[in-house]
């Protein structure tokens, strides 16, 4: 269902449609997908495809049969596949295309985030298709997305897109499993996602992709918070892309907030990783969650884990049950550790130096509350 507000649109596709037998790409479904693109584009939508696959589509240059497959052999397979898979998209089409590899690491630095949104803009004001891959060669576990359904979530707002399509091996998001309960029915529209939402999730259907349901709404929550529609649709069958053009829903809308994140706060919440804890007393809770606050020392009962100034942590209750918020600290776990219950006024005997700049450890631009009371 194009909606003709639509200006932008991320389209992610599966690696169960990119090499569905885990032996190559495959046309099988790809034609039909590059032709929507194509149609898309001829009506002035600008598209960014998210392309899974790359493990999947270079395993069948490499002699090994087990089905766990050892992280520095994947890495090899990634390279190979991904040079097949561009090759393969540019074959599609009459127009340019550019790969574009990322990692969580690209997206969490402020400076890497902003490069990787000028580069999208200057492709599409050039009528380039970016074709977005994480960067399997190199990442780390820390530096990993995991999914191609959290990275395009992280894409379409990234670029400001205004709709996300999930193209999957799934028709959308039911009341229950299909696979098990054969009175389980497609939701069509969902305006909140809730834990009851999550709850409908299943695990992951296909032996090719790394992504189940789960992650599909994940994505989608993280869409919704910037205000950007996320479609969850079946890219194996045809008539699929015959209702988007149409005008009509083949699968579940997930409908985006009215009233979006500020992209520095969505940033905050759904971007960055934490990286430590800071545990505060009730009295500071009341001030972040009612007043507005920003954190200071003086609340501050415990710390956790070694970060440095700028990483992002979450803030928790004294118990330690309940995330509060999540936010950029302006210390370090060290200098945290000397200055926790302490007036700002004592900074200076606490740590042996005067830290210049703001009085709070996380200012309240740079926070976003997880928790209301």
């Amino acid at each position: 269902m194009l909606n003709p507000s639509w200006r932008r649109v991320v389209l992610k596709v599966g690696s169960a449609l990119i090499a569905p037998e885990n032996d190559g790409c495959s046309e099988k479904y790809l034609r039909p997908i590059a032709e929507f693109i194509r149609q898309c584009r001829m009506q002035g939508l600008e598209v960014i495809l998210v392309s899974s696959g790359s493990v999947a589509a270079g395993r069948h240059h490499f002699n090994f049969s087990h089905q766990r497959v050892p992280i520095a052999l994947k890495r090899a397979m990634a390279a190979v596949g991904q040079n097949e898979m561009m090759n393969f998209w540019s074959r599609c089409f009459e127009f340019p295309c550019a790969q574009v590899l990322l990692t969580h690491g690209d997206l969490s630095d402020r400076v890497r985030h902003v490069n990787a949104r000028n580069t999208f803009q200057r492709l599409l004001d050039h009528g380039v298709l970016p074709i977005v891959n994480e960067n399997d060669t190199i990442a780390t576990e820390e530096l990993k997305v995991g999914d191609n359904d959290n990275l395009a979530a992280m894409v379409a707002t990234v670029t400001s897109a205004d709709a996300l399509i999930i193209c999957s091996d799934v028709q959308g998001l039911y009341t229950a499993d299909p696979n098990k309960d054969p009175k389980a029915t497609l939701i069509p529209e969902v305006r909140q996602i809730d834990q009851r939402i999550y709850q409908l999730a299943g695990g992951a259907s296909s032996s090719v992709g790394t992504g189940g349901m789960r992650t599909k709404i994940e994505a989608a929550e993280k869409a919704a918070a910037q205000g950007i529609d996320t479609l969850i649709c079946d890219g194996h069958q045809a008539v699929t892309f015959q209702c988007l053009l149409a005008g009509t829903n083949p699968g579940t809308i997930f409908y985006g907030q009215a009233k979006p994140l500020s992209a520095k706060k969505h940033w905050v919440r759904h971007t960055l990783r934490a990286k430590g804890e800071i545990w505060v007393d009730d009295g500071c809770i009341d001030a972040l969650c009612r007043n507005g606050a920003s954190l200071l020392s003086s609340g501050i009962v415990q710390v956790k884990g070694e970060f440095e100034s700028g990483d992002a942590v979450i803030i928790r209750c004294k118990a330690g049950k309940r995330s509060i918020a999540k936010g950029g600290s302006r210390f370090s776990a060290n200098e945290l550790f000397s200055i926790k219950g302490q007036q700002s006024r004592d900074f200076s005997h606490c740590l042996g130096y005067c830290p210049t700049g703001s009085d709070a450890v996380i200012h309240r631009s740079e926070m976003m509350l997880l928790e209301k009371l």
